[in-house]
């Protein structure tokens, strides 16, 4: 996998919506940011702009708006990082759109997570990594000295890959891996499934979450995948946190995980601090990931 390069201050930082609406005073948090970090903010020309989809789907501007700025910050020699606003819906719009040669021999970091996954299966489909990270929104909310920021910082700065200690969960599973991390939304990433930009492979260390999505919803997901084949044949799964459930369904949805996965003998880690939470911390998309889960707590080191 292609590491981007370091970031310099100078460089300059690309923002861009290419799902949903996002509010422009976000948009304007992270350009604050950026520029106390030492970076020169480009807001793509539809950035902050608001488009409505047959009538219910809200995107930050029709697909070609949204794909003319994504593709600007590709292209754009003089970009070094492209921050994503938010999720919501429409970055798989623009995969068959994208020139994954020149991502490859042009790589730049991508930063962002939940419809972005999307995304990250076309930079990973290219050889390039990536950040599975928050967006404007934490950026605005708890500026460059809160802890996530400054990992993002850190790695695409300085090339330091995090290492995580989380809290045991009753459902972890024990056991050791080392193989490729990839991972991100659960949705997003089945509807790639059958695709060049499928991301979910046997062999990986998969991470994933999900908001909104009912208990029977993520069953019939990973059901998909246990008779594709591939979620016998994972090296391990990390499972993030599954939010805005109809009822408290917290207990039901990680048990119900645990059941699906229970004939498998890879590691599996649970309560992992990634997702729609305050703090969901950055993984690095491609990178060799070592998984180590106990009783007791779960490790989880990143190296190139």
């Amino acid at each position: 996998m292609i590491v981007p390069a370091l970031l310099k201050p100078g460089d300059k930082v690309a923002i861009v919506s290419p799902s949903g609406t996002v509010l422009p005073e976000r948009v304007d948090g992270a350009v604050r940011a950026f520029e106390k970090w030492g970076f020169v903010p480009v807001v793509g020309k539809h950035c902050r702009e608001q488009y409505t989809a047959y009538g219910v789907v809200s995107h930050s501007a029709p697909i070609q708006s949204r794909l003319d700025d994504l593709q600007e910050a590709i292209h754009d020699s003089e970009v070094r990082a492209i921050l994503c606003s938010r999720g919501g819906y429409g970055a798989v719009q623009l995969l068959e759109h994208l020139d994954l040669d020149y991502i490859a021999t042009h790589p730049k970091w991508l930063v962002g997570f939940s419809d972005i996954s999307a995304l990250h299966a076309a930079w990973h489909k290219a050889g390039v990594v990536s950040i599975h990270s928050p967006m404007a929104k934490h950026l605005t909310l708890y500026d460059t000295d809160d802890e996530i920021n400054q990992i993002n910082h850190k790695i695409m700065t300085r090339g330091e890959y995090p290492s995580y200690c989380v809290a045991g969960h009753r459902h972890n599973r024990p056991g050791s891996a080392t193989a490729t991390l990839t991972g991100g939304n659960l949705a997003v990433l089945m509807g790639l499934l059958a695709t060049p930009f499928n991301m979910i492979r046997p062999g990986h260390i998969l991470f994933i979450e999900d908001v909104a999505e009912q208990v029977y919803q993520v069953q019939r997901l990973l059901y998909h995948l246990r008779l594709a084949g591939i979620l016998p044949r994972l090296a391990g799964l990390i499972v993030g946190q599954f939010t805005k459930h109809r009822g408290d369904e917290t207990n039901a949805m990680v048990d119900m995980i645990s059941d699906m996965v229970a004939d498998y003998d890879y590691p599996v880690a649970f309560d992992f601090p990634i997702g729609h939470v305050p703090r969901n911390v950055p993984l690095v998309e491609g990178l060799t990931a070592t998984l180590t889960v106990s009783a007791e707590e779960t490790r989880l080191s990143m190296r190139n």
